[in-house]
């Protein structure tokens, strides 16, 4: 009798033990892992929007947060390589880039760049602060706020093995794209185990996105016709034809990510409308941040005021270059700038995301010139969910 007790009592305990080390084990899985150190493992952010959509100066909100890594868009460096074949065909390429970039395994770009090169043979990498700061330059304290002019002249001849070095050293990578085109390219990197992924899908008014790539239409040119297809053919878009792509695309992407996400996706997806953000910045910010896992820092505030409040042109020559304006006016200058006609052609192409993502038509010339009429619908009357995935109403 007490050896019967001893073994039921013995194989007890061994249950016991096994389920506290099946549910460590679980835990762990599941966990984002810490690093040698014991601390939380890095954070990837994913900025996904379209050309000439404010992501730029998104791009900067978390460029210039000291514990942040950022690159701008390497995945022009994947169709600038195979310009030849579609978006969709590049697709799979530009998913393995990103996902090295967030391993800080720089090594991916062999394919893409001359064997000898540096810090400068990036795609627009003077435009990020961990670039221009030790351990890759001297120019800048982490905690600095960076200028890129400044940063191309003493910086840019740096080795190129310095970008892996300064990755490793931040607790977020934050990766902006514009050449993604379906958010189901991306449930390989959601689901995998040693990526802690998050999404913020930036969206703006297609006719305010319009309006802006006007001023860039050489710079266009070549991924217009990666977009449509063309085998290497470079395109104008007169016909909206790229935006009417652009514009399914973030269809796609919100109704997936908000409506019928997968499990791995739900809590990872973060709708933002460049709109919501330069008319109440701190607030929208703080919110990106707050789905970042970031802290807002004094010193990041007052220069998000200055850079969405200072004086500065109206529009500007250079394709991608951030500047001091009044992101306001911005925003709504393509309701004085665009005629009536391109207006209605554009809302022809694009009305379908414009409904889903509270863009308002405009049904006539005064209607459009009348800036006291609001074509933007608040985000609190529009239902969005920052991350979580509810149905529609």
């Amino acid at each position: 009798m007490a050896r019967i007790r001893m073994n039921c009592s013995m194989t007890a305990a061994f249950l016991i033990i096994q389920t506290i080390f099946l549910l460590l084990l679980y835990s762990k899985q599941n966990a984002v892992l810490p690093n040698a150190e014991g601390k939380e493992g890095k954070v990837h952010i994913l900025i996904l929007s379209s050309w000439r959509s404010g992501s730029s100066f998104v791009g900067q909100l978390f460029s210039q947060h000291p514990d942040v890594f950022y690159l701008m868009e390497p995945a022009w460096h994947v169709w600038v390589s195979m310009f030849q074949n579609s978006a969709r065909v590049l697709h799979m390429a530009v998913r393995d880039l990103i996902r090295s970039v967030f391993h800080c395994d720089m090594s991916v770009f062999d394919a893409y760049m001359q064997k000898e090169r540096n810090v400068s043979h990036l795609f627009q990498w003077a435009v990020s602060r961990a670039l221009c700061s030790s351990p890759v330059c001297d120019l800048y304290e982490h905690d600095g706020i960076s200028n890129e002019m400044a940063c191309k002249t003493l910086c840019g001849k740096q080795p190129f093995a310095k970008v892996e070095e300064a990755c490793n050293t931040y607790s977020h990578v934050v990766v902006k794209e514009v050449r993604l085109f379906d958010v189901q390219v991306l449930y390989p990197l959601l689901t995998d185990p040693s990526l802690n992924l998050k999404i913020i899908h930036l969206v703006r008014d297609p006719r305010a996105v319009v309006k802006s790539r006007e001023q860039s239409v050489k710079a266009l040119a070549r991924d217009n016709g990666i977009v449509l297809n063309t085998n290497g053919t470079k395109v104008d878009d007169g016909k909206y034809e790229v935006m009417r792509e652009i514009c399914r695309s973030h269809v796609q992407i919100y109704e997936t990510a908000s409506f019928k996400a997968p499990t791995f996706l739900k809590e990872r997806y973060m709708l933002v409308r460049y709109e919501d953000v330069v008319r109440n910045p701190l607030i929208e910010i703080k919110e990106m941040y707050k789905f970042a896992k970031l802290k807002l820092t004094s010193k990041l505030q007052s220069w998000i005021y200055n850079i969405t409040h200072g004086r500065g042109p109206g529009h500007k020559k250079e394709a991608f270059r951030t500047t001091s304006r009044d992101a306001v006016n911005v925003s709504q200058a393509w309701r004085t700038s665009l005629t009536f006609q391109k207006v209605k052609k554009i809302q022809d192409v694009c009305k379908g995301a414009m409904g889903m993502l509270g863009y308002q038509l405009v049904d006539t010339e005064a209607e459009q010139k009348d800036l006291s009429h609001d074509v933007v619908l608040p985000r609190r009357q529009y239902h969005f969910s920052w991350s979580s995935s509810e149905e529609p109403n």
